[in-house]
């Protein structure tokens, strides 16, 4: 047995052994606020995984990782994946600003923050996207100004997801409004338990809130949490949104891993609502979509692991853009193929006539719209694969 056949074999045992009942198939998962109370098997889950270093499995062990490598990652993501487990940790923390911090902080700021993000200790929000900044985001206003060994910070934030329920934030602030727009941007960790920081949930059509706005009116953070060196927030910035992009693509190794995966539903799903002549679904053009969905699906799941088994570092590129709109678009066209193959019963959002899972369908398709939005648009995503994957000229 060699030493990856060993490791895979070590890793079948101790997961079978230690990963409860509760935080297995669909259910809870942690992602680290202390606003959120856990049930008691995902909190042990977590606490098992953080202590094995398997929250953050690539991470170096003195901060809160396993060391593992690229071939043990994808081997740990398959045991997984076999039991149907959760991942024990995920969000901004793990996924986004500790890999940023993991490579462009110093080392004290490792040390202070990254054991703690690798247990779970403190959900994160992010401070981009502006009322007056949003796709143009280097036009940003608000304000960060040092007093002595902190930054005191005034301005509003827009689009910062759960921030209702986060306990940290990281911000793009303006440090140096003397310098042209994109070069006097920092980076900045702040406490959002503080008074100075007001968070307002912005209602939906559907009646949820998961958006909020975000308000500084002389908050503060330490001077020494400013990441990647004062004035070069865009660079930093920039950095963590591949990560985000990585994330929403199954492919950043440098966060937490993936657990569930289902396989798809949607040929029986298609099936209970359009007639089938001689084992076959009889409408042709619903058959040929779903064929197309169908080979869609495999080919972005071996982009996707493809994509992990040729990064060389442990961080992702701009091919993340290519997985990570590849992977949305493929999504949206399975809503609209459940929408067609639903027919009227796929118009319903609540009240009698509608079940339960065709309601569920229905606002998928319209809350997964978001999927070409969020982590930075189609069309943005597109002009980074034109010039930075394709090379094509400006």
């Amino acid at each position: 047995m060699n030493g990856l056949e060993a490791f895979r074999a070590e890793t079948r045992d101790w997961l079978g052994a230690n990963c409860p009942a509760g935080a297995r198939g669909q259910g809870q998962v942690a992602w680290g606020s202390s606003k959120i109370r856990l049930e008691p098997d995902v909190r042990l889950w977590l606490e098992r995984m953080a202590e094995r270093g398997w929250t953050v499995p690539t991470w170096p062990r003195e901060y809160g990782g396993a060391a593992l490598s690229r071939t043990e990652y994808i081997v740990l993501i398959d045991e997984l994946k076999r039991i149907d487990a959760r991942t024990p940790l995920t969000g901004r923390g793990v996924n986004y600003i500790g890999p940023t911090i993991l490579e462009l902080g110093s080392e004290d700021q490792k040390q202070r923050w990254l054991p703690g993000i690798a247990r779970g200790e403190g959900g994160w929000a992010m401070g981009y996207s502006e009322p007056g900044a949003g796709s143009d985001l280097a036009s940003l206003s608000t304000r960060a100004v040092l007093d002595g060994d902190r930054y005191v910070i005034n301005g509003r934030k827009t689009w910062t997801s759960d921030a209702m329920d986060c306990d940290y934030i990281f911000v793009l602030a303006r440090t140096d409004p003397a310098r042209p727009k994109h070069e006097g941007i920092s980076l900045i960790l702040v406490d959002m338990n503080q008074p100075g920081v007001l968070v307002r949930p912005i209602r939906l059509l559907s009646g949820a809130s998961p958006f909020n706005e975000t308000l500084f009116e002389n908050a503060v953070a330490r001077a020494d949490d400013v990441i990647g060196g004062v004035n070069r927030g865009w660079t930093v910035g920039k950095r963590l949104l591949q990560f985000e992009r990585s994330t929403h693509a199954g492919i950043n190794i440098s966060g937490s891993q993936g657990g569930r995966t289902t396989d798809s539903h949607m040929p029986a799903f298609v099936r209970r609502y359009v007639p089938t002549r001689r084992g076959r679904i009889g409408d042709p053009a619903i058959r040929d979509r779903l064929i197309r969905y169908e080979q869609n699906g495999h080919a972005q799941r071996l982009t996707q692991k493809r994509a992990i088994e040729e990064l060389q570092a442990r961080a992702p590129g701009f091919a993340s853009s290519v997985v990570k709109l590849s992977g949305a678009l493929n999504t949206q066209e399975g809503d609209e193929l459940m929408i067609a193959a639903m027919g009227t019963r796929g118009v319903g959002w609540e009240g009698r006539g509608f079940v339960r899972d065709e309601t569920n369908v229905t606002r998928a398709w319209l809350r997964q719209k978001a999927l070409t939005i969020a982590g930075g648009t189609k069309e943005i995503q597109l002009n980074i694969i034109a010039k930075r994957v394709l090379g094509l000229p400006d």
